[in-house]
């Protein structure tokens, strides 16, 4: 009677497991990236410093941070047209940032589904051979 080695089904076993819990982690990145991208002033990857919830938090912050290390103080319209900007910036990044993070999970997520669906009809096959006299 010959002993058949069970390094396959171990191997296949372990590339499911590692695929349900890489697809596991690649959903919850693809659910943080949804959530900044609907609201990207407020998402949790802080850039700045300063917030820009309102001009005038952007006006304190700025005028508080500037009186500390230098003289200058801007004008409003000049704290207006760098806080139009600080948003923008802000806003282009988040979007950047989760459209990558999107496109990485979804990529992950992806290769996820082949390697276990290949992965276990295959131990499905082998292990039909194991138990076949």
């Amino acid at each position: 009677m010959e002993k058949r080695s069970k390094a396959p089904l171990i191997y296949g076993y372990a590339v499911c497991l590692v695929a349900v819990v890489t697809f596991l982690i690649s959903v919850a990145g693809i659910i943080n990236a949804v959530m900044d991208l609907s609201d990207p002033l407020y998402s949790g990857s802080g850039y700045n410093q300063e917030s820009i919830a309102s001009f005038e938090n952007y006006k304190m912050d700025v005028l508080k941070t500037n009186s500390d290390k230098e003289t200058w103080n801007p004008d409003d319209a000049t704290l207006q047209a760098m806080y139009e900007a600080e948003k923008e910036d802000r806003t282009r990044r988040v979007i950047h940032s989760s459209v990558r993070n999107l496109s990485v999970s979804g990529i992950l997520i992806i290769i996820c589904v082949i390697l276990f669906l290949t992965h276990w009809r295959w131990m499905r096959k082998l292990n039909k051979k194991i138990n076949t006299p």
